[in-house]
Parts: C-alpha cells; sequence; structure tokens
C-alpha cells in the first residue's frame, strides 16, 4: 500500500470565503502514484472548515455562506467577548474540519459538479492549510 502526505496552503482575502481547492488536491492525487484508494483532508485552525459542494454556479457560495450566517450570526455568542469570533467557531464547527474521498483510477471521484473548498470563516489569512493523507494501491 502507498501512502503519500501533503500539505495544500491556502490565502484568503475575506473574513468569511470559500476557497476552491479541488486542483490543487487533484495535483497531489497524481503526484502519489495512488490509483485506487482514499484521499483525506483536513483543515488546520479553529475557524476553517472543509466542504464538498458545487462549483458551477458562482451563488452556491454565497447561498452557503448566508446560510450559515443566518443559522450562526456574529455578535451574540459569551466566546465574542475573548476576541470577536464565536461565529466562526461556531460555523466552523457545524461545517467539520474533514473530507474523505474515494480515488478511483488514479482521479477523485468527485462528480461532475463537485469541488472540494476550504471555508475560512475568520479570514483574512495569509496561510490556511490543508493536511491530505493519500492512501491505497
Amino acid at each position: 500500500m502507498k501512502q503519500h502526505l501533503a500539505v495544500v496552503e491556502v490565502r484568503t482575502t475575506e473574513r468569511r470565503q470559500l476557497v476552491d481547492i479541488t486542483e490543487q488536491v487533484r495535483a497531489e492525487v497524481r503526484r502519489s502514484g495512488v490509483r485506487d484508494g482514499l484521499c483525506a483532508l483536513y483543515a488546520q485552525g479553529a475557524t476553517a472548515a472543509l466542504m464538498v459542494q458545487e462549483n458551477d454556479d458562482p451563488d452556491i457560495r454565497r447561498d452557503v455562506l448566508d446560510c450559515l450566517a443566518g443559522l450562526v450570526p456574529a455578535g451574540r455568542w459569551r466566546h465574542d467577548r475573548v476576541d470577536g469570533n464565536a461565529d466562526a467557531h461556531i460555523q466552523a464547527g457545524l461545517v467539520g474540519p474533514s473530507e474523505v474521498i474515494p480515488i478511483r483510477e488514479g482521479r477523485l471521484a468527485l462528480s461532475t459538479w463537485q469541488n472540494v473548498f476550504l471555508c475560512d470563516f475568520d479570514g483574512p489569512r495569509p496561510r490556511r492549510r490543508v493536511l491530505l493523507t493519500i492512501q491505497g494501491r
């Protein structure tokens, strides 16, 4: 069994942003040489998350951010007394820090409309890190 470890680094430019990292992840899958297996992704940071979502319509990203802002509005949580970003922590927790995507015939087994997004809920950040563990044969 092969194993390949990698890091995808992303710079964000807004406080709340979904950044498409699909091409960087695909490149690491190619580098790994794994034909059939799994790609596990993990976003470092308590206010970052990962999501598999449609990328064809840019309104989807805005809709996701608007939905989360409606569910978890800013400025009304106890943690805001510490550093004003409780909404970012809660939103990241709801979305979750990880995804696992099958690899089939050397490619991520995403459907036509699926892409991988890093979600930054407390940006902008000069560097967000996503750890990849690619395993298989």
